[in-house]
């Protein structure tokens, strides 16, 4: 016997017998190797892909975050305190009329939009915290700029981060940089919504409010807000 093996490691070529025997040896081999894939545990996912921050805010953080939000229905518009209007407007009040501005304008080219009835509504979000700051208030540009940033980043946190902070957070800088034609319009929406408030509050209550006028005459950017400013100043002399 250890004659034949001897021989048949020496030899040249496979026996007839070797080839019947090494194909039935590699079969055994690769189910033997694929038995033991399939009892192997699967490999452990990621730490990045759990720790993946959520596109949405949690009901805690949302309801926290709405609740702060609150104060814009309860802050009244300082313009017209100071002009002593009774029951005046507040801040969501201002925004609301805005988004529905924006929900109505007829299509501009270039212009989203959707993006528009959002900035509207997220434009003034910051004076839940630092409150209607106007021209009168004496307080500089920049600084009044700096205070609402830092608001702003409180409630971004406060919602949680993640990605519905952030579109909050970049509408709301694109609006105060009017870095966009969608910041342009939104911002010519905010004059006319001003200027047809005072308009309403001198016909109501028989106020003089020029000085609103005054403050937007020539500081419209769009077509579309041109011919808005324009109606309301035409009904304005027929009253």
């Amino acid at each position: 016997m250890s004659r034949l093996i001897c021989k048949s490691i020496l030899s040249p070529s496979l026996t007839s017998t070797q080839l019947r025997i090494a194909p039935l040896r590699t079969s055994a081999t690769k189910a033997s190797r694929m038995a033991g894939e399939a009892s192997s545990p699967p490999p452990p996912q990621s730490s990045s892909s759990s720790a993946a921050p959520s596109p949405s805010p949690s009901p805690s953080s949302a309801i926290d975050f709405l609740s702060l939000c609150h104060r814009l229905k309860t802050t009244k518009r300082a313009g017209w305190i100071r002009k002593e209007v009774q029951e005046p407007e507040s801040i969501a009040d201002h925004m609301y009329r805005m988004g529905l501005m924006a929900l109505i304008a007829s299509d501009l080219p270039g212009v989203n939009r959707e993006k528009c009835i959002k900035m509207a509504i997220v434009h003034d979000i910051a004076e839940a915290i630092v409150g209607d700051i106007t021209p009168a208030d004496g307080i500089p540009k920049q600084e009044k700029s700096r205070r609402e940033q830092e608001a702003l980043k409180n409630m971004c946190e406060l919602l949680g981060g993640g990605a519905r902070a952030k579109e909050i957070s970049d509408l709301w800088m694109e609006y105060e940089e009017n870095s966009s034609m969608e910041a342009k319009v939104v911002k010519d929406f905010d004059k006319v919504e001003m200027i047809l408030q005072a308009l309403e509050y001198e016909k109501e209550q028989g106020k003089d409010l020029e000085e609103f006028f005054e403050s937007t005459a020539g500081k419209f950017q769009t077509d579309l807000g041109k011919a808005w400013a324009l109606e309301v100043a035409s009904r304005r002399r027929k009253q």
